[in-house]
């Protein structure tokens, strides 16, 4: 397997969002950088991973979850774009949750390539 930085993506992670979810805790939907979460590195780093982990379920769901996660960023996104701002404010939890699964995946990641 391609080694991946677990530690460094967790910290990438959790960084990210919480920049995010501070733009939008004062209601600066216009001043939060749209791009930043679609040119995602954790994305490009489990696109090159190899090894048998690869094709596991524990790594597939991985890719869900970060799939579902960055999802709900850009639905908090488009939301907010269009003056629904309550509406994005509800889904931050949501985002929240979806974060801190993907960060228990990631863990699963380490242990399986720590065997």
């Amino acid at each position: 397997m391609k080694r991946i930085d677990i530690d460094d993506a967790i910290r990438l992670h959790t960084k990210w969002r919480r920049q995010f979810l501070n733009a939008f805790a004062g209601g600066n939907y216009a001043d939060m950088p749209l791009s930043e979460h679609r040119g995602c590195t954790l994305f490009s780093t489990l696109k090159q991973a190899e090894g048998a982990y690869v094709d596991s379920a524990d790594f597939l769901q991985l890719i869900r979850m970060h799939d579902r996660f960055h999802a709900l960023a850009n639905e908090i996104v488009e939301l907010s774009n269009n003056g629904l701002g309550d509406s994005a404010d509800l889904l931050l939890p949501e985002l929240n949750e979806a974060s801190h699964q993907l960060v228990a995946e990631l863990d699963k990641l380490r242990e399986f390539r720590d065997r």
